[in-house]
């Protein structure tokens, strides 16, 4: 298998995660893709899939699997004996609506991403990089305050939450976001040092 990917997203980064967890890392092959929103189109890429995103799955027969959560259920169901997603309706229902949280905010902190660092600065919309700070405020505030839900054992919107944390300190460190949440601040530590994380960390 060989991942489509850029070493800076928080999407590439929980399938990495993921592959780390099941065991499959030295399965993937690692393929840095260069893509950016209004830039000139990866074609590449784009033979891959349509909507020129990463990360991209391509299986060794050909086909390719996307988006990032898709490419993690794949994963998830070739180890069976460990897993990171639910097979009980109920339990499995909870851990991916948490999982839409997380992976909502990633969504957001990289839209902000884009808009700050990408977009001319006059053209940039306040009131919408404010909103998508006030989404990640509220959606880190439902996680401290339901910070229970983090227990063991490692599941996939777990991974997604301490993706989002990286990519945080990665990319807006000025923002702090361990102020006024320290469960969930003492809980990214741990999740930090995970090898998971710690062989996954973004340099660029």
């Amino acid at each position: 298998m060989k991942l489509l990917y850029a070493d800076a997203s928080p999407f590439a980064r929980k399938v990495r995660a993921v592959a780390y967890e099941l065991g499959l890392q030295d399965r993937i092959a690692l393929d840095f893709i260069k893509a950016v929103p209004g830039a000139e189109p990866n074609r590449e890429l784009g033979a891959a899939n349509p909507l020129r995103k990463i990360p991209t799955l391509l299986l060794d027969d050909g086909r390719s699997i996307y988006d990032s959560t898709v490419i993690c259920e794949y994963l998830d169901g070739l180890v069976p004996e460990i897993a990171l997603i639910p097979s009980d309706g109920a339990q499995r229902a909870e851990v991916m609506t948490e999982h839409a949280l997380a992976n909502g905010l990633m969504d957001a902190a990289v839209g902000l991403r884009y808009e700050t660092a990408v977009r001319p600065e006059d053209a940039r919309w306040p009131s919408w990089i404010a909103d998508h700070w006030d989404r990640i405020d509220t959606g880190l505030d439902w996680f401290e305050a339901n910070s229970g839900r983090l227990a063991e054992p490692i599941n996939l919107a777990q991974i997604a939450l301490g993706c989002l944390m990286g990519y945080l300190d990665f990319r807006f460190a000025e923002k702090g976001w361990r102020s006024n949440r320290p469960k969930i601040a003492a809980w990214g530590e741990t999740m930090l040092s995970r090898p998971s994380f710690t062989e996954t960390v973004p340099a660029g």
